[in-house]
């Protein structure tokens, strides 16, 4: 049996994700899907459509706020999926208008051509550390604003 690909762009946002779909070979068409919500479930029920006997799927999309639970659940599943780094994803000079849809063909069609670089996505535990340093961090300039502003207001009030 003769496997096709399909390498599939994704636009994911909290709320939704826009999925287009390129054809394996140079010449295959390369077409939006539609618009899901971005739980991981309506996810699945796409890929199990766009795959199925004899397809091979690539799935790419871009680093973000959403993290990496989308990449560790389709390596779960056995699909083949890459993250890139938004600012390294090559543009089209002159394409002003930037929407969902776009981002999401374009993502395909520079995976299907090879363009695309994947950066190193961090395995559960290392981003747990991540996220606890941020925390700290962010709780350490807090405490920093809180003390300016209390030693300000003591200031006004002529208490040195």
């Amino acid at each position: 049996m003769k496997t096709t690909d399909k390498y599939v762009g994704l636009d994911v946002h909290k709320d939704t994700a826009v999925i287009a779909v390129a054809e394996g070979t140079r010449e295959g068409e390369v077409r939006g899907y539609g618009s899901i919500p971005s739980d991981l479930q309506s996810l699945e029920r796409v890929l199990r459509k766009l795959g199925g006997e004899g397809v091979r799927l690539h799935v790419v999309y871009e680093a973000g706020p959403t993290g990496f639970v989308l990449y560790r659940r389709l390596q779960q599943l056995k699909v083949e999926c890459i993250v890139v780094e938004p600012s390294k994803t090559p543009q089209v000079k002159g394409v002003r208008q930037k929407t969902d849809r776009r981002d999401a063909l374009q993502l395909a069609r520079l995976h299907r051509a090879g363009e695309l670089t994947a950066i190193h996505v961090p395995d559960a535990v290392d981003e747990s550390i991540r996220d606890l340093n941020r925390a700290r961090a962010d709780a350490v300039h807090d405490l920093t604003r809180v003390k300016q502003r209390i030693k300000s207001f003591l200031l006004r009030q002529g208490c040195r």
